[in-house]
């Protein structure tokens, strides 16, 4: 029997008092922010915010808790504007949405940071090892959301990219499940030879978790390429994620045109809309997928939302939280 598991791709909204809060401190510490240090008391802010938000996790019933990664101001492109060897410079659009980010100007090598792992860190604090989850961007989506002013030759950049996230994924504490998250592979897919190469890359970053940690490839925002797909399935990982919400049919096609893998993770909840779905609804799409792949006995699937959650309000995205959770106990007792 197929395992539900209930869980999401992290990237959370502050909660409001914790905005609040930030603002008014990061406005009086500019210069700190500059030089990279955030100081103890917009730490103790990011501190409190992650226990509250794994404690909502905790009370909606997931199955999986991810840190949060409320200090993710430049969302997935995070990891590199926090690295000693990037300047973050101009204002970028964050995909096709009315989201931005500080683009990330890489000018020197891309060696260990150790900035997520400090994350999971404190997080492991909060939540056991069982139902800790990891949230690392994809190499080729943190390389197209990046300018590179050091390597010269993008297939170069990619590699580095690569393994500067590849060493910061094995610096990790234990965990159960790793989100890698690959949106670009949609929005801005590879052609040609490239598409091996960023199979390549993201066959680097996931076998740098630990043996015993699941993980999963998420991507959204649409369906991917067939290519890409068939390129990707080649990376070694445990789930590959696909966006329901999004595009449903080209991403059923593609399971059941070239299969995937053992395990999926299924966008069914949408991420950056208000609408707060139904459990019931949550579960019979459950339903409905595994119905429409009958070639496919998928040992796990991850139900969760199609995106980062960050687009929402505070209060939605915990009521969406609610609804996923109690969707896998739907499934249970209709089982």
């Amino acid at each position: 029997m197929t395992e539900r598991v209930a869980t999401t791709p992290g990237v959370f909204p502050l909660p409001d008092w914790a905005k609040a809060d930030l603002a008014d401190l990061k406005g009086h510490q500019k210069h700190d922010l500059i030089d990279g240090d955030e100081g103890e008391e917009i730490t103790a802010v990011y501190d409190e915010a992650r226990e509250e938000v794994v404690d909502h996790q905790r009370d909606a019933g997931l199955d999986r808790a991810v840190e949060g990664q409320l200090r993710w101001d430049d969302m997935l492109a995070h990891p590199l504007a926090v690295h000693d060897s990037v300047e973050t410079r101009g204002i970028v659009r964050y995909y096709d949405n009315n989201n931005f980010y500080r683009d990330p100007v890489v000018t020197g090598e891309l060696g260990f940071d150790g900035d997520i792992a400090g994350e999971l860190e404190a997080a492991s604090e909060l939540a056991d090892a069982d139902e800790l989850q990891a949230v690392v961007p994809g190499p080729f989506s943190l390389a197209d959301l990046a300018t590179d002013e050091y390597y010269g030759d993008d297939a170069e950049f990619l590699d580095a990219i690569a393994d500067f996230l590849a060493g910061e994924v094995e610096a990790f504490p234990e965990v159960e499940t790793l989100f890698v998250l690959e949106p670009s592979l949609v929005e801005n897919p590879p052609e040609g030879d490239e598409g091996e190469r960023a199979s390549e890359a993201v066959d680097a970053v996931t076998t740098a978790a630990p043996a015993d940690t699941d993980v999963v490839v998420h991507t959204y925002w649409g369906a991917l390429d067939e290519k890409v797909h068939a390129h990707l399935l080649d990376a070694d990982f445990d789930a590959l994620g696909y966006d329901f919400v999004a595009n449903h049919e080209d991403n059923l096609y593609n399971i059941n045109e070239y299969g995937t893998k053992d395990s999926i993770a299924a966008g069914v909840v949408d991420g950056q809309n208000t609408l707060v779905e139904d459990p019931d609804q949550i579960a019979e799409r459950a339903d409905w997928l595994e119905d429409n792949t009958p070639a496919a006995d998928f040992e796990t699937v991850y139900l969760t939302p199609n995106t980062e959650l960050f687009y929402l309000p505070y209060s939605t995205f915990r009521e969406k939280l609610a609804a996923l959770g109690e969707a896998t106990e739907v499934a249970e007792v209709k089982a």
